[in-house]
Formats: structure tokens, C-alpha cells, sequence
């Protein structure tokens, strides 16, 4: 979230002492991230500790803060766990939010910054223990199972027949109708590979293991110390470990190596692996989909956002043309026959 919601900062101050026991000496609003249910900031206490501070509303699951704290609580140190409340609980209620305490890290994103090889190495051997974790049933109860879903596709193809019939006032959402409907042809192509490909995934049966579902570059946090860490715990899920093996070797794994390289690098962690070409691709296209189907329900169907908007629209056209994530998802698909 770039603007800051409209929630007092004395508020989320009296809730972190309320159900923490911290009292804030300074909160500051961070605007980082696409998702405009998250904002963050940074608290600093009396005693000059800084705290990383995450609310969420909308859609929150348990498992998003129980089983990163699980994972590091087992001796996981690529994760920051999030801290308990007093009453032993890993977040307090501020409607509409969740508040989530962390401790902060200074550091930065694996598209700011490098990742080393020691770095890749550490982060194949982290996913790695996420895929083969146990984790008890408790702990990941409602966490979702991948189920192939035609429902983002179908979602970008009802947008694109709207827009070809419907003006838009408003300047971000007439932005995005008029870019859609100059990139139709490869938006098409993009719906019918991702369908051919769910097709041929969905009739094989292959193992289910947890997966982060987000751990690209952008989710990988490089502490100033040298630490790495895998951020973001919002969008667990059941699923084929190429899931999350989709992030690699494909240009969204951060800075400091080509995709040759960052992709032997990161299975010298991950250990001996054969990831299905096919669902790969599927869910590289699949991705891409879905962030095309929320941005436009993002300025299509709503005029709220402010900042965030103008954001939105940058990131839907960053999808395209010969650098973007379609491109990058084509090159790396050694599925295609020239089907287009």
C-alpha cells in the first residue's frame, strides 16, 4: 500500500501497547507493496528498539503467522517470526485490521540489492525445508489446496469484452481499458496457453507439498548483516512444488546472476530436482493472469486507491513488451510448439 490509511497513528499506537506491552516513542507509515489490503510501518519504543508493524485486512488466515513462527520456532532462520501478545496470541484485532508485530530488519529487497551465491545457495536450501516440512494439522487447517482453476482466466476474458464496449471516466481505469485493448492479441494468446497447459497439469496426479506461492525477489529480504529472508507469508497453499520452483531461473529471482545461473545456484540448495516443464510454464502464465485480473478489478471496479492507482496501472503495463514477466514466462517455456 503507497497511501497511507485512514487510521490514526495515536490508535495503532495505543493497540500495540494495549495487546503488546510496547509503547511507541515514533510510528512511521512505509510505502511499500501492491497489496492494498497491507499497510506497514515502523515503530520505534522507548528504548529505541524498532519494530516492523503489518496490518492487514481483508482476507487473514492463522496459518500465515502461525506456521512462519512454527518454521522458526524449529531453528528456520531465513524467517522473521512474528512476535506474541501478551495473551500469547500472534496478532491483535484493529478493525478493520489484524495488527502484526515483528522485530524490524534493515535491509533490502533481492531486486535492490544482489544476492550472493552463498545467498542462492541459502534460499534453495530454505525452500527445500519449507517443501519437506511437518507441520501439524492444527496449525495448517484452511491452508488451500491447489485446485486448477479456470476462475482467473475467465475473470480476464469478462474484463476484456467489457472494456471493448465500456468508457471509463476515470483516468487510471480509461488508461488501463485503452492498454488492454491495444495488448488483446497477446492477453489472448497468453488465456489460451495457460488453459492448454491446466489442461495437461490437472489430468496428471502429482505430489502436494506447502508452498509460500510469492517467494520472487521482491519477497526476499537481504538483512545489512548478510542474513537472507523470506518475507511475505500471506498466500500459502497446497500445491505442486513448482509452485514456487516457477520463480527461478526466469528473470523474477532478484539481482546478481542470469537465469543460467541463479537456477544451478539455487538447486545446489534445493538438492536433486525435476520440475515439471508443463506445470512450470502454467503457473508462470497462470501468475501473470492473475495479477492482470486483480489489477483490473482494482481500477475497473472501484474508484478507491488514491496513490495506489496510478501504481496499479504501472504494474499491470509492466507485464508487457520484451521485458516484461510474458516475455520472460514465454522465453523460459519449453513447452510451446509455435502455438502462439
Amino acid at each position: 500500500m503507497l497511501e497511507k490509511p485512514d487510521l490514526p497513528d495515536e490508535k495503532i499506537a495505543a493497540c500495540l501497547a494495549q495487546a503488546y506491552g510496547l509503547r511507541v516513542a515514533s510510528l512511521a507509515f512505509l510505502p511499500l507493496g501492491a497489496d492494498l489490503n497491507t499497510a506497514v510501518y515502523r515503530a520505534v519504543a522507548g528504548d529505541g528498539t524498532p519494530y516492523f508493524v503489518k496490518l492487514r485486512r481483508g482476507a487473514f488466515h492463522a496459518a500465515s503467522v502461525a506456521i512462519p513462527r512454527f518454521l522458526s520456532d524449529q531453528g528456520m532462520r531465513q524467517i522473521i517470526p512474528p512476535l506474541r501478545t501478551g495473551a500469547g496470541a500472534l496478532w491483535a484485532n484493529l478493525a478493520p485490521f489484524k495488527v502484526i508485530l515483528y522485530p524490524f530488519v534493515a535491509g533490502h529487497d533481492g531486486f535492490e540489492v544482489a544476492l550472493s551465491d552463498q545467498q542462492r545457495i541459502e534460499f534453495g536450501a530454505a525452500l527445500k525445508r519449507l517443501h519437506t516440512a511437518r507441520i501439524p494439522a492444527a496449525l495448517t487447517h484452511g491452508v488451500r489446496r491447489e485446485t486448477f482453476t479456470p476462475h482467473w482466466r475467465q475473470t480476464v476474458t469478462a474484463f476484456l469484452a467489457r472494456i471493448d464496449h465500456e468508457a471509463f471516466a476515470e483516468p487510471a481505469a480509461a488508461a488501463l481499458a485503452a492498454f488492454l485493448n491495444s495488448q488483446r492479441p497477446e492477453t489472448l494468446a497468453l488465456l489460451r496457453r495457460s488453459e492448454r497447459l491446466a489442461q495437461a497439469v490437472r489430468a496428471q496426479s502429482r505430489p502436494f507439498v506447502l508452498c509460500h506461492a510469492d517467494i520472487h525477489g521482491w519477497n526476499l529480504l537481504l538483512g545489512n548483516d548478510g542474513a537472507l529472508y523470506m518475507v511475505d507469508w500471506d498466500t500459502l497453499i497446497f500445491a505442486p512444488k513448482e509452485r514456487d520452483l516457477m520463480f527461478v531461473g526466469v528473470g523474477l529471482g532478484g539481482r546478481g546472476h542470469a537465469p543460467a545461473a541463479e537456477e544451478a545456484l539455487f538447486y545446489q540448495g534445493y538438492g536433486p530436482s525435476q520440475p515439471d516443464p508443463r506445470a512450470l510454464a502454467y503457473y508462470r502464465y497462470e501468475r501473470i493472469i492473475e495479477d492482470i485480473a486483480l489489477y483490473c478489478q482494482q481500477l475497473l471496479l472501484t474508484d478507491e486507491g488514491g496513490e495506489d492507482r496510478a501504481q496499479a496501472l504501472a504494474y499491470l503495463q509492466s507485464n508487457y513488451g520484451p521485458g516484461g514477466t510474458i516475455a520472460m514466462a514465454t522465453r523460459a517455456d519449453k513447452t510451446r510448439a509455435g502455438d502462439g
